[in-house]
């Protein structure tokens, strides 16, 4: 995982490659708050944005993800989340795997997992080989608007 500030953006894209680069810029670039929810088109399957709004749970409530295809960028718009974070191990108790359908794989609680507070402006890079479990409550469950990015993980190769 990686965590990043859009402010700090045009200091760090350089250390990233560039299907990272475009997709950070893209957020860096459009007015998140005024985008429609639903997907948004960017370049197909190979780049698309999901705009989310929704109210935060308590992490027990949450299950803990993954995907195969894609990176996610998660950025926050409007709120305050916690995204668990841990790395992807073998033996992890698999609750439902939809990574035939849509990509996702939930698991049960994580070991050693650690949370990341996000708060507008800032955004996390989640890779296929990571778990995160987002839309965790930070205290009570508050509404929150987010953007999230979807890089085709063959865009990175």
């Amino acid at each position: 995982m990686i965590a990043g500030q859009l402010a700090n953006w045009d200091q760090e894209k350089y250390l990233y490659a560039p299907a990272i680069q475009r997709a950070v810029t893209w957020l860096q670039k459009n007015d998140l708050a005024a985008l429609p929810a639903g997907r948004q088109e960017i370049d197909g399957d190979k780049l698309y944005a999901m705009v989310n709004e929704y109210t935060t749970e308590p992490k027990e409530k949450r299950r803990a993800e993954a995907h195969r295809k894609y990176v996610d960028v998660q950025c926050l718009v409007q709120g305050a989340e916690i995204i668990g974070y841990a790395p992807l191990r073998e033996g992890l108790e698999v609750l439902e795997d939809k990574l035939a359908e849509k990509d996702v794989i939930f698991y049960n609680n994580p070991p050693a997992e650690i949370d990341l507070v996000l708060n507008p402006g800032m955004f996390a890079i989640l890779f296929p080989w990571e778990v995160h479990r987002p839309n965790c409550a930070v205290g009570a469950p508050s509404p929150v608007r987010k953007v999230i990015l979807k890089i085709s993980l063959e865009t990175l190769r």
